[in-house]
């Protein structure tokens, strides 16, 4: 910071000396060019420390790795909002198109904008630190025996037992409730150093960083909501006559909503571990290696060599050795560990790393595949200035590795050994695309309301008195899902998801569940395939691989349209491709709805 400022006083200093005229009233473009150029390096290295501290605590969760972290993230964050305070200087200086790029991400870039108070930049960074390892420490104690979120996750997903069920959803919602308070400190500090940036609150801040005006970008989850709400209708209403059938009446009552304990998944996102009870075909085969994964004796490592292979085929480097020296692949004995899934770029170079705690089953190969290609994206763009090194929105990085895994096709995990035969029957089909609905259509509402609910939090709408009742509004409205127990404003039900208290955007999610279909239409189109989108898989297609790494290779250095347009030809994001994608499920969950009453009360 210093060096900037030093640097723009001498150039003055000299101008004055040389000619003797008046100093100039303002900053000049070749100032801000310097000035992009100088925060850009001292940015880069509180980043890579801040990032190193983070993998420290989120990999051994100790009161010195919390503090070391705390402090690092402070720095970082005191860093960032000063460069952002400094780069509206430049509001009024004619630039040259890259440099004003760079100025606007400076000024918008940030997710926890630090407010300009040095003490409470610094407990901003302490509650962040504290918010999160409390989250990964969380565990639901009785009778002497703790259970950790994989512990009552694996409840959620085998048990058909409702009590059992209800026991575990709501004992680790309820551990959350100490989140509530460091939270509400935490949003009034973000949004003090919103405002000290210009902004009315984070969330128009968040909002800012699409390339569009906020409120535009609010209308376009808007149309993009319209486009794919009729498929998540149509799934919602055939799995609440399945669940019904399962657990009667009593338990899920005619009107529409679903009790969430029974949905497979802690917080509902993904209903996949439910196939079994709502399967089309249940005499079909259906499309789940988990089996074959155990029974031929893959690990966690052998898993990830797999998710490598898939982008070498297209064309890609092989990852680097630190790559497997440094990533964590298992929860280790011996130490806390935050398990949520996650990719790091450590260096802005090439200390790429995922961390996961591996369990071998399918979803967890398809979650592998998605990490790596966060890993792939930031080893394309790692060549870009660092302000370019990232997604050309959250949603395209987001979208990456969700597109490879689409390509998993029958077809793929036969000609890798794990599947013995592709089925073909129109009953099959159904099975696999109700398999990937289960996952893809069910946590579009979800993917949608968090950051609704965190937009009204940020601007004022929702206090900390309505936290919950909020929240379970918006899971009424867009998901049609009740809780199993009635619950109250005592309760912080948003707390118990990790996006919340790790202040991880979401609206990404949404974006790059339909970005995905786009995605892999794209890709599929440069691997010149015929037949319907679903068989597609451009596995080995260098064609499809060169595709992809052109748009990777652009960062954010261009707004998002141009990026979309490179990979789909199109500069709009829509959901015709996943619709396409979906066409079968779709004319079946319609005839299977035939003569039901779907829908249900917003609350």
């Amino acid at each position: 910071m210093a060096a900037a400022s030093v640097a723009f006083m001498a150039l003055s200093s000299c101008g004055v000396e040389r000619s003797g005229a008046q100093a100039p009233s303002g900053p000049t473009a070749e100032e801000a060019r310097a000035f992009v150029a100088a925060k850009s390096a001292e940015l880069k290295g509180l980043w890579i420390n801040a990032a190193a501290a983070s993998w420290n605590k989120a990999t051994n969760i100790t009161s010195d790795t919390i503090k070391s972290e705390a402090e690092a993230s402070a720095t970082a964050l005191a860093g960032g909002a000063l460069a952002a305070r400094e780069a509206s200087r430049f509001n009024g200086v004619t630039t040259d198109a890259d440099t004003r790029r760079q100025l606007e991400i400076l000024k918008a870039g940030q997710v926890a904008p630090a407010p300009a108070d040095p003490a409470k930049t610094r407990e901003l960074a302490d509650l962040m630190s504290r918010m999160e390892a409390l989250y990964g420490e969380g565990k639901v104690c009785s009778g002497g025996k703790c259970q950790t979120l994989d512990d009552l996750s694996d409840v959620l997903a085998t048990s058909h037992d409702e009590a059992q069920l209800r026991a575990a959803w709501v004992g680790w919602h309820d551990q959350a409730r100490p989140l509530k308070p460091l939270y509400a400190r935490f949003v009034a500090l973000v949004n003090e150093g919103a405002h000290d940036l210009g902004f009315a609150d984070t969330g128009i801040m968040w909002r800012s960083q699409y390339d569009m005006k906020p409120e535009a970008f609010a209308t376009e989850i808007d149309r993009l909501w319209d486009e794919v709400e009729p498929l998540y209708d149509d799934l919602h209403c055939y799995v609440h006559g399945r669940l019904q059938q399962q657990y009667g009446r009593g338990t899920v009552p005619d009107g529409g909503r679903i009790p969430a304990h029974l949905l497979g998944n802690m917080w509902s996102q993904s209903w996949a571990n439910i196939y079994p009870l709502v399967a089309p075909y249940k005499d079909a085969p259906s499309v789940d290696v988990t089996q074959a994964l155990q029974q031929q004796g893959y690990d966690a490592l052998k898993m990830v060599r797999m998710g490598e292979n898939f982008f070498s085929s297209l064309g890609f480097q092989p990852l680097p050795q630190t790559f497997w020296q440094r990533s964590m692949f298992t929860r280790p004995e011996g130490r806390e560990v935050i398990c949520h899934a996650s990719a790091w770029d450590l260096d802005f170079a090439d200390d790429v790393r995922i961390k996961m705690c591996i369990k071998i089953n399918q979803e967890d190969l398809v979650t592998i595949h998605h990490e790596l290609g966060h890993n792939y994206y930031q080893r394309a763009y790692n060549k870009q200035p660092v302000l370019y090194q990232d997604g050309a929105n959250d949603g395209f990085h987001e979208a990456i590795g969700d597109a490879v895994a689409l390509s998993i096709t029958p077809a793929y995990l036969k000609d890798k050994g794990l599947l013995p035969a592709v089925p073909h029957s129109p009953e099959a089909v159904i099975n696999e695309q109700m398999m990937m609905a289960l996952d893809k259509i069910a946590f579009l509402p979800f993917g949608r309301m968090i950051d609704e609910w965190r937009w009204g939090v940020f601007a004022g709408a929702i206090t900390p008195e309505t936290y919950n009742s909020a929240w379970w509004a918006l899971r009424r409205k867009y998901q049609g899902i009740e809780p199993p127990v009635e619950r109250t404003q005592a309760d912080f039900d948003a707390g118990a998801k990790y996006h919340v208290p790790s202040n991880t955007p979401y609206m990404r999610y949404f974006l790059s569940t339909i970005l995905q279909f786009q995605f892999y239409k794209g890709l599929c189109d440069a691997a010149g395939h015929q037949g319907p989108l679903y068989t597609c898989s451009f596995y080995d297609n260098k064609d499809a691989g060169a595709k992809l790494a052109r748009m990777l290779e652009m960062g954010r250095s261009k707004p998002w349209p141009e990026a979309l347009e490179v990979m789909t030809g199109t500069r709009q994001i829509d959901a015709a491709a996943m619709r396409e994608y979906f066409a079968p499920l779709s004319a079946w969950l319609k005839e299977q709805n035939k003569g039901k009453t779907c829908g249900w009360q917003p609350s």
